[in-house]
């Protein structure tokens, strides 16, 4: 591993261990986000275009960095921007803080986890690559993989990166806007368990297997050729 690899790693290491040294945790917990949100209103108000820049960034760092808080992040964002902005903000920075992750795990890692276990991950590998999309947007949409895990799984792939970027813009919009539409109504919520309801989540499963009914097709297709050769 090269100087600038090593530099990437200690930097990001470094900033997690800064986040939970000093708790910064604290503040992204539902009762903070109550506590502060006529303070964010205020600010809000006032500088628009600083708010939504500190907000992006943050969500951007948290992702990125795959810290705890993206669910209160996307609470503020329907709090202090309101629902249909809020979740255009958070969707953007999620995108991009997951992008990230997905270039800083195949950049320091996939050439030596891929140099151990290649063999094992060739066929994940091609399908990936040819209907590499609708797996990714079923990922996305049904909430039991946790998103972390995703962003960090599919760099050490040969996963195309605009299949993953537009793949995750997409499929983390309707569970982003669940949490963003609940977030306008801040202070309805007593814990972030009644945000994900069984109904709320069977809906998600449900648009995931959607997303797979394409890739189910092809595979069905191609065995039934398959025997007629």
């Amino acid at each position: 591993m090269n100087r600038k690899k090593i530099a990437l790693l200690a930097v990001g290491a470094v900033a997690i261990i800064l986040f939970f040294v000093f708790d910064l945790g604290r503040f992204l917990t539902l009762e903070a986000l109550k506590a502060n949100r006529q303070a964010l209103l205020d600010y809000y108000a006032s500088h628009k275009l600083t708010t939504v820049a500190g907000f992006m960034a943050v969500y951007i760092v948290q992702t990125a960095l795959s810290l705890p808080g993206a669910a209160i992040l996307s609470l503020a964002a329907g709090a202090v921007f309101g629902s249909i902005m809020g979740t255009v903000y958070a969707n953007i920075a999620a995108t991009i803080g997951a992008t990230l992750a997905f270039l800083v795990t195949r950049y320091l890692l996939r050439d030596a986890v891929l140099a151990r276990f290649g063999a094992k991950l060739e066929g994940i590998n091609r399908e990936l690559e040819s209907r590499g999309f609708n797996y990714l947007l079923f990922l996305r949409l049904v909430p039991v993989f946790p998103f972390f895990l995703i962003n960090l799984a599919a760099g050490l792939t040969r996963l195309p990166l605009r299949t993953f970027f537009f793949g995750t813009m997409i499929g983390i919009i309707p569970g982003g806007f669940v949490y963003v539409n609940a977030g306008a109504s801040l202070a309805t919520i007593d814990s972030l368990a009644c945000i994900a309801s069984p109904r709320v989540l069977g809906s998600f499963a449900l648009l995931g297997l959607f997303a797979l009914v394409p890739v189910l097709y092809a595979k069905w297709k191609n065995r039934g050729v398959a025997k007629e050769e």
